[in-house]
């Protein structure tokens, strides 16, 4: 511990928030000391999360689950000492963050919990959120360090455990709101309406926030960039669904969310944000105002009710030929003259572009 310094500040994980926070912190005149599992070619580069500890005494840990949280405490594990402040930011089950803070305190270091919300864009203008728990000494030491790359801290708690629980629950009202988002663009513009009179319409809506303000305009466009990712949304949407499980909670909602997570990342889309969700329902742009939607020649002969028959006989033959099944977009039905109801027109070819997805499994 001869290197190390009350002044040098480790951060092990460099994805998107930890590499945002690490600039953070060094614009603000902190030395600023990194690792990560895959190396980078930033300043101050180090050889291992113990090599970290041997020249900080504050650590932020910013890796992306349980796992990986674990596997860092302990690999940490020797090398801390009672002057050490582990800050851990990763959004996992309460019982990870209990466990990760017992490796650390086993070695007399101090441990702060230390969730956030706030995505790319919040991290690189130091503007996060932090959800903390501690004793009263190690948060009034984590302070300066947290307010570095935050515009609010708020204390949840003494028990560690308690701000995660706060986090996941948070991240579940984030994901079901764009889902519902995404289903409601799907609604919009089956109907042939304009999205951008939906989006004017959202912005002076009650439920508007700025979760939509950001991911709506972008959904629109197709533009999924990762600011938070599918994948790691889909995880946190697991350990609520777990933490339902546990405590015999119908958490219908947050299970809808994750399947439709789950859906993005078989099509290979965990990587992308977690706005994502929006490309099972908007494959094509919006019909122009006006235009009519009519079947092809061959399906207007075959009629709508033999059509609709018909895509269910080709989407069981592709389903054998192309493997896993995405839902696609649903036929709609609306009432007749009559007590009976008829199919709505499709657009056209749509059952060629249907198998077309089916067996290449793209969109």
């Amino acid at each position: 511990m001869s290197h190390a310094t009350r002044k040098n500040i480790g951060v092990i994980g460099l994805g998107i928030i930890g590499r945002s926070v690490a600039g953070n912190l060094r614009r603000k005149g902190f030395p600023v000391y990194v690792w990560n599992r895959s190396p980078r070619s930033v300043p101050n580069f180090v050889g291992s999360p113990g090599e970290v500890a041997e020249i900080c005494n504050y650590i932020q840990i910013f890796v992306s689950d349980d796992d990986a949280l674990l596997q860092t405490a302990q690999q940490l594990g020797e090398r801390l000492t009672p002057r050490h402040l582990v800050l851990a930011h990763s959004t996992v089950a309460p019982d990870s963050m209990r466990a990760a803070a017992e490796i650390v305190e086993r070695r007399k270091a101090r441990f702060v919990e230390a969730p956030f919300t706030g995505s790319k864009t919040a991290a690189e203008n130091g503007e996060l959120v932090y959800y903390v728990c501690g004793n009263d000494a190690a948060l009034r030491d984590a302070r300066p360090i947290l307010e570095a790359s935050s515009k609010e801290i708020i204390e949840i708690g003494p028990t560690i455990g308690q701000a995660s629980a706060i986090k996941i629950a948070t991240n579940m009202i984030t994901a079901a709101s764009v889902q519902a988002t995404a289903e409601a663009l799907a609604l919009v513009q089956a109907l042939g309406l304009p999205l951008d009179k939906f989006i004017e319409a959202m912005r002076s809506n009650a439920s508007h926030s700025a979760t939509l303000a950001m991911k709506l305009p972008k959904m629109i466009s197709r533009d999924f960039e990762p600011h938070f990712s599918a994948k790691h949304m889909l995880k946190d949407m697991q350990i609520a669904n777990q933490i339902g499980l546990s405590n015999y909670l119908d958490l219908g909602v947050t299970a809808a969310a994750r399947d439709q997570l789950l859906e993005q990342m078989h099509w290979g889309h965990g990587d992308d944000d977690y706005s994502v969700v929006a490309r099972k329902y908007l494959h094509e742009p919006a019909p122009v105002a006006g235009e009519e939607l009519q079947l092809d020649e061959q399906e207007e002969q075959t009629g709508a009710g033999e059509s609709i028959a018909s895509s269910a006989e080709m989407k069981t033959q592709s389903q054998q030929e192309a493997g896993p099944e995405v839902s696609p977009a649903p036929l709609i039905s609306v009432a007749s003259s009559g007590a009976s109801n008829e199919a709505t027109r499709l657009r056209p070819g749509f059952f060629k572009q249907l198998l077309s997805r089916l067996s290449s499994g793209k969109e």
